[in-house]
């Protein structure tokens, strides 16, 4: 799955974010989304296809990897399926929502194999604090 893509967004009084018709085309219209705690203040939503994929990557540490084994408990723990509506609108727990600090305004972002949730105050900065980085990090981002 190819997800890409910048969507500003509103979460309604209910704490609903609309999915934009493209983000639900690239998912292939799932009727189940999986929100997930994300680093960086964010949330990460994935499918039930590619949250498996991660997991069996998780899988891969051994059960002796104190550090694997806390991330998995923090990570599954907070995890949450929420149900796609006939309109495409998620409900994004409030558990979550706190986590992230989500306000009225969020941006959701295309990123590979995952959708990413952010305040849009916070992704603003973070885009101030990294995009000037592009190059220098590009560089480090492919194996070589």
């Amino acid at each position: 799955m190819l997800l890409t893509g910048t969507y500003p967004r509103t979460l309604d009084d209910k704490k609903r974010l609309a999915l934009a018709n493209r983000v639900r085309e690239q998912l292939g219209d799932p009727a189940t989304l999986f929100v997930t705690p994300g680093p960086d203040q964010c949330l990460w939503l994935y499918t039930q296809e590619c949250l498996e994929r991660l997991a069996e990557k998780l899988d891969q540490a051994p059960a002796t990897d104190g550090e694997a084994r806390v991330f998995r408990r923090l990570y599954f723990a907070q995890t949450e399926a929420v149900d796609v509506d006939r309109t495409g609108r998620i409900l994004i727990p409030e558990r979550l929502v706190q986590f992230a600090g989500l306000k009225h305004e969020v941006v959701l972002l295309g990123v590979r194999d995952h959708l990413e949730l952010w305040d849009a105050e916070s992704w603003q900065r973070y885009l101030e604090q990294h995009a000037p980085r592009f190059d220098a990090v590009a560089e480090g981002a492919f194996p070589k």
